[in-house]
């Protein structure tokens, strides 16, 4: 714990962002650094609280509660209390390989299940573990490893979070490491699917610079199926580890989901991410939302991130249509008791510049689209919606009911479906012949993560569906155990 009364005498106190006026006008992260007293009584505030369910790291309901990288976190929040910095570093990537990035974009499932927030608000465990990290590179105390080599040779297939996690283990034990991406650059959805006010690419590059400092292999513009056959890094390699993610988009089922102007929400942010990386977005080879009305359908973080990337290029508005209802201002302790994911109303930081830009939230909630319709040039130009009630069937499963006259019309020149993904690409799973479950995803049992293919291994969002980064990570991490397992007979990992 940190201090015995901490809890009693300081109060949670957020990290502050940039104001939204002036953050819309540039792509810089968000976060302002944050006074190291400040940062200490945070610290602080960690209690004695005798099972710290915030490294529990298991699914309730369908939700993660705890941190899934079982983080040690009462340990490292007393060290930065105490002052002991570079302690609290070698505690927090004891569990964490990639700190910088869950500590910028993880929900924090950890806080959702700080025992402290039963009863006031939790602790800042996830702005404690960036100033770690943040501290740790300050200080250049984050450095490149080499191991003893084992002789034993590892593909990597995808290098978003779980597969850098696979690949910083297995490094690490001494394996020979290549990881194969086909972006122009590593990283996955933390270069790409991320926008860079959230993530900047600079951290995202500075990780993968130490990673190849440490012997590390990345071979880009290679997509395995197509420029190189899976079948050829089976038979080169020792073991091949899939970490090509979730990444068949979810569409829309209804007409004019083909017009000119409707796009999947990842295409909409992987082309402005680079674009901008490329050239600052001069090159124009990205969707521009600029002048544009905008209509977001789906919500959560990438929703999110399609709001606040519309409003960096100019949009003339922007909605988000979401079919669930508004979650409360609170947590409801009968149906959503603590320590599970608290399912309450959030105002990110997407919905918070559009709130300053345009004086409301761009959420609708219980809203189902009907059609989509066109101009005669095939371009997008309204989207044509209906408001709905969720009730239970026959069979007592709840399902949407249209309310009748509730029929609306939206203008929009450009519609982003930001509704999730369908599970992995086929490419590779048909060519290695890989069994599937049933929603199409590599089938590979948890913490086990070895496919019916000899030597091919699967982990992160090909084997368990679109998920939380840190989840992948944590996948990532045991995946590589268990390659290790595989060629060597043991594993420290």
């Amino acid at each position: 714990m940190g201090k015995a009364t901490g809890f009693l005498e300081f109060e949670r106190i957020n990290p502050q962002k940039r104001s939204a006026a002036a953050r819309i006008k540039d792509w810089d992260e968000l976060r302002l650094p944050q006074d190291p007293e400040v940062v200490k009584t945070q610290g602080a505030r960690c209690m004695n609280c005798g099972i710290p369910f915030c490294h529990g790291g298991v699914l309730l309901n369908g939700m993660a509660a705890g941190c899934p990288v079982h983080n040690l976190i009462p340990e490292w929040n007393e060290l930065v209390y105490k002052g002991q910095w570079e302690d609290a570093y070698k505690r927090l990537i004891r569990t964490n390989p990639f700190p910088e990035f869950t500590g910028r974009v993880c929900p924090a499932p950890c806080e959702g299940s700080c025992t402290e927030g039963y009863i006031m608000e939790p602790v800042t465990i996830s702005s404690l573990e960036y100033e770690i990290i943040e501290k740790a590179f300050a200080e250049g105390w984050v450095v490149p490893k080499k191991a003893k080599a084992t002789g034993k040779k590892v593909a990597v297939v995808g290098s978003g979070p779980s597969g850098l996690s696979a690949a910083y283990y297995l490094n690490a034990v001494g394996h020979d490491v290549t990881v194969y991406e086909r972006n122009d650059r590593a990283g996955g959805l933390l270069m790409y699917g991320i926008p860079n006010m959230k993530l900047e690419k600079r951290f995202v590059q500075r990780r993968l610079d130490l990673m190849q400092a440490s012997g590390i292999r990345f071979v880009l513009n290679t997509e395995v199926g197509q420029d190189i056959s899976a079948q050829e890094l089976v038979d080169q390699y020792d073991a091949v580890v899939l970490c090509a993610g979730a990444t068949k988009g979810r569409g829309l089922d209804v007409a004019g989901n083909d017009l000119k102007g409707v796009y999947f929400a990842v295409d909409f942010l992987k082309a402005n991410t680079k674009s901008l990386l490329d050239t600052n977005l001069k090159d124009g080879n990205y969707i521009s939302a600029k002048g544009k009305n905008v209509i977001i359908i789906g919500g959560g973080d990438t929703g999110t991130d399609c709001v606040a990337t519309s409003i960096r290029h100019g949009c003339e508005s922007v909605y988000q249509f979401e079919i669930m209802p508004e979650p409360p201002e609170k947590r409801i302790e009968a149906s959503n008791p603590w320590p599970e994911w608290p399912k309450k109303l959030k105002v990110d930081y997407g919905q918070e510049e559009a709130i300053s830009l345009y004086g409301k939230d761009p959420r609708n909630y219980l809203i189902s689209t009907k059609k989509i319709v066109g101009n005669a040039n095939g371009e997008v130009k309204e989207v044509h919606t209906v408001e709905i009630t969720w009730v239970k069937n026959a069979s007592g499963r709840l399902v949407p009911q249209e309310v009748p006259g509730s029929e609306k019309v939206w203008q929009a020149d450009l519609v982003l479906l930001a509704m999730g993904f369908l599970g992995p690409e086929d490419t590779i799973p048909n060519e290695l012949k890989l069994e599937r479950d049933s929603r199409s995803n590599v089938q590979a049992e948890y913490e086990v993560f070895e496919t019916n293919v000899e030597k091919v291994f699967t982990a992160g969002d090909m084997r368990r569906g679109q998920s939380l980064v840190v989840w992948a990570i944590q996948e990532g991490k045991l995946a590589a155990r268990e390659v290790d397992k595989y060629l060597m007979g043991k594993s420290v990992i």
